[in-house]
């Protein structure tokens, strides 16, 4: 799970993460680069995952989840996936964590019913359909329209960079029902089949294993009772959504550093350059040192704010500062692995060569470094 044992850990977290690890060993480390090719992973996937109960963090019992939030289950569960060395796996098979969070707090009980139970078993996926063309991290300026028409609301415009958009089964959906500004918003579950909804994939850098798309919303009639709290109260759902999944974006950016420095420190000591081992030239034994140093230093941070989430804290400054310290450390340690491994790792297929294709949508997705920074300085009152 991690390098040094923390006390923040309970026998739970501890046997979880083994069934995890296992899991990952077994069903995603094997296929990481068939996957890639292929563009998604299979839905196959999402039934073994749900079988294990990966999907049930913070979602109640009734509908098979877990029947608590747990970060420091959520964090090793996160990072035990990732050692898989794809951030393509992660994003395609744990949007639900994204997705789903609005519908378990703002849903009525046959909503949450409709479309919780199926996502925890893993029959049926969720999404999260925030950002526009128009715009990314300036949700207030979303323009897709949800107008009452009797039982139902007509919404009509679009979304794009949507994670599992091209499978998600539901979206939940920022839309406008008010005026300009936060006040005019509102959060919906639209099913993915319903009638004038359309969806266009996207091709990408990295997370070639994660479908990503553009969605087109026509004329599509949504059920009064997908309405999740009350109009007008989306602002703060999609403000409160990102902390979460803030945390996980830095979880899985240390973990894939992690990943970046043992590929580095096995080439390290099997590779041979001028009779000597690469380990055995002090510059490359440095390299190795300053990865390993901001690993662990962000680990630690990650696992201490992990706890204080579970002891009903909500430390926003210090997620958005430890998002920008985990995906700098991310991509420095691939920056560094690429160095040590040559042009091993410039071939499609190295773990290397992945990840180091993957680093700019971690430090871009859920808020950039830069608006993560000034989200803190914001809130630090600056």
């Amino acid at each position: 799970m991690t390098q040094v044992s923390t006390p923040f850990y309970n026998d739970d977290h501890l046997a979880f993460a083994e069934v995890v690890r296992q899991f990952t060993e077994k069903e995603i480390t094997p296929h990481v680069h068939e996957w890639d090719l292929a563009g998604e992973v299979p839905r196959e996937l999402y039934n073994k995952a749900g079988a294990i109960g990966i999907f049930g963090d913070g979602f109640d019992a009734e509908y098979g989840g877990h029947g608590q939030r747990d970060a420091l289950l959520r964090l090793v569960m996160f990072q035990e996936i990732s050692k898989a060395g794809s951030g393509g796996v992660v994003a395609a098979l744990l949007s639900n964590y994204i997705g789903l969070p609005p519908v378990q707090k703002f849903g009525n009980d046959v909503t949450k019913a409709r479309v919780l139970t199926p996502c925890m078993s893993g029959e049926a996926i969720g999404a999260l359909a925030i950002t526009e063309p128009s715009g990314g991290s300036d949700v207030a300026r979303i323009r897709t329209t949800a107008k009452r028409d009797g039982d139902h609301y007509i919404v009509n415009g679009s979304k794009t960079f949507i994670t599992s958009g091209m499978r998600a089964d539901f979206f939940t959906a920022a839309v406008r029902t008010g005026p300009e500004g936060p006040a005019g918003l509102s959060m919906m579950v639209i099913d993915g089949d319903a009638e004038g909804v359309s969806r266009t994939k996207l091709d990408k850098m990295g997370w070639l294993a994660s479908d990503t798309a553009t969605l087109y919303f026509d004329d599509v009639r949504v059920p009064v009772e997908n309405l999740l709290g009350e109009e007008g109260s989306g602002f703060s759902m999609i403000v409160n959504n990102f902390n979460p999944e803030r945390i996980d974006l830095a979880a899985q950016s240390v973990a894939f550093a992690r990943v970046c420095y043992d590929e580095a420190l096995a080439w390290a000591r099997e590779r041979e350059t001028f009779g000597r081992r690469l380990a055995d030239h002090q510059v490359i034994r440095h390299k190795l040192v300053e990865m390993d140093r901001r690993i662990n230093a962000c680990q630690a941070w990650i696992e201490l704010l992990a706890w204080r989430l579970n002891q009903g804290d909500d430390p926003v400054v210090e997620i958005s500062e430890a998002k920008v310290d985990a995906t700098m450390t991310f991509e420095f340690c691939a920056r560094e692995a690429a160095q040590i491994l040559g042009g091993a790792s410039y071939l499609r297929g190295d773990t290397v060569e992945r990840l180091y294709r993957e680093v700019r949508v971690q430090a871009i997705g859920g808020g950039s470094e830069e608006i993560m920074r000034d989200l803190a300085s914001r809130q630090l009152g600056l």
